[in-house]
């Protein structure tokens, strides 16, 4: 008898870490589809600094949720809910596998776990204000409303990420109690889902190495050419899109603000400490089994995830 819950994969882990090569190679073993789980590839114009599976990997495994918007459309945690739930059942129901991976711990959630969003009607002027104020005063001024409104969500958000700042202002504003309450909410709730989450992990310093590494790959690549199609489009460089990691020092090297080495060594060290944040995130999750890429090899790791699937497969 068929189980009642659609059965997902999930593939996560800090950036740099592998995760895309690993997941179209499972794919392809089991008749997977990816769906994307990163807040920065769903923007158009934005490949490079984003690290886009390249259009040769979408041909082999078929791809969802990239470049599905504008750099300047707005985009929430519940749209991408709601759009990768309904991918999901769609790829069930072709009886193909639907492979969640990404980076982004708030996507993930959002979908594994059923995350409890809160319910209150958009303000556009709250938002506007709060965006005025950052642009004036600094995210540090934003920042420091929430500590004293919101001191959990606090610990967890970064200074420098405006965009989850002003959303997590929106929520207590809007609706009288703290982000953090709704993500207490979320804990509670079990998944949807037959879930099977694997997150891949790899030695710090390699991992870093890797980072510094694929930052000077994306300068040879092109990437001060693309954030200046960016710029040249209309693009302004205020959007949350292009406070995105690897856009906004380019954009500061192009304004004269800071040399080429020095906006090198910027997103390199960002990068880091963002997937440091990232492991901090996912490590909070008990439902993950952990990889480690280095130890056990790529294609150990295969074998095991596709073993896994399979064994879990058998019960449909």
């Amino acid at each position: 008898m068929k189980k009642e819950k659609i059965f997902l994969l999930a593939i996560v882990g800090p950036t740099a870490v592998g995760k895309t090569e690993i997941a179209i190679e499972v794919a392809e073993r089991i008749k997977g589809e990816i769906i994307s789980a990163d807040s920065m590839q769903i923007y158009k114009y934005m490949d490079i600094g984003t690290a886009k599976p390249t259009k040769e990997e979408r041909k082999v495994v078929p791809h969802h949720l990239i470049d599905i918007i504008e750099p300047d459309e707005e985009f929430s945690v519940a749209d991408y809910k709601y759009l990768a739930e309904k991918i999901i059942e769609d790829v069930s129901k072709r009886r193909n596998v639907p492979i969640l991976t990404g980076g982004t711990g708030l996507y993930i959630n959002a979908v594994c776990f059923n995350y409890a969003f809160s319910n209150f009607h958009k303000d556009d002027n709250l938002r506007k204000e709060l965006e005025e104020k950052a642009k004036n005063y600094g995210n540090e001024y934003l920042y420091n409303i929430l500590k004293e409104v919101d001191p959990k969500s606090a610990e967890k958000i970064h200074v420098n990420n405006r965009k989850r700042l002003i959303r997590a202002l929106e929520v207590f504003f809007g609706t009288g109690k703290p982000f953090s309450f709704f993500e207490e909410e979320t804990k509670k709730r079990t998944s949807p889902y037959d879930l099977l989450i694997f997150g891949l992990t790899r030695p710090r310093e390699e991992l870093y190495d890797r980072i510094n590494k694929r930052v000077i790959k994306m300068i040879e690549q092109g990437l001060i050419d693309e954030v200046k199609n960016l710029l040249k489009k209309g693009y302004s460089k205020d959007l949350n899109s292009m406070q995105g990691l690897g856009y906004k020092e380019i954009i500061e090297y192009l304004e004269g603000k800071i040399t080429l080495d020095e906006a090198i060594y910027k997103i390199q060290r960002d990068t880091r400490h963002y997937a440091k944040r990232q492991f901090t995130w996912f490590k909070k999750n008990k439902d993950i089994i952990w990889l480690d890429v280095s130890k056990e090899g790529k294609e150990k790791i295969i074998q095991h995830i596709v073993l896994a699937v399979e064994g879990k497969l058998k019960n449909y």
